[in-house]
Parts: C-alpha cells; sequence; structure tokens
C-alpha cells in the first residue's frame, strides 16, 4: 500500500500518462514557472509589498504567463507537425 491506498505501481502509471500527454519539455517549463512564482511569492511576504512593487510583479506575472503560452503554442505546434 502506498499514499492513501494508490500503490507505488499506480503512481508510476499516472506519471507515464502525464509524461505522454503534456511532454517532458512542457512539464519543464511549467516546474520552471511555478518555482519562480513561488519564489516571487516568499520574496513578496519577506519584502512587505508596497504599490511600486506590486506593479513590477504584476509585468513579470503577465511575461510570465506570455512565456508559459508561447511554450504550450510551440508545443502545439510541434505536435501538429507529427
Amino acid at each position: 500500500m502506498g499514499i492513501g491506498g494508490i500503490s507505488i505501481w499506480q503512481l508510476l502509471i499516472i506519471l507515464a500518462i502525464v509524461l505522454l500527454l503534456f511532454g517532458t519539455k512542457r512539464l519543464r517549463n511549467l516546474g520552471g514557472d511555478l518555482g519562480s512564482a513561488i519564489k516571487g511569492f516568499k520574496s513578496a511576504m519577506k519584502d512587505g509589498e508596497t504599490p511600486k512593487n506590486l506593479e513590477d510583479k504584476q509585468e513579470e506575472l503577465t511575461a510570465a504567463e506570455g512565456d508559459l503560452k508561447t511554450a504550450d503554442a510551440t508545443t502545439k505546434t510541434e505536435q501538429n507537425k507529427s
């Protein structure tokens, strides 16, 4: 028995399906974006945000979302070529 009644084999099957659906490059990009978002959140909590800092963070988040959409479009284009 694994976590909450899920065995290790079931977890491995789920991982394989996720890798097949999204691909390793897309998951890597998503992980990096998530990590930078968490890092930014932690630093914001330490700094005690000012209104100017909030605007800067919003711009960074908007840029990160654009990067994620670009990576998603690239992945879809690569899948369509296959």
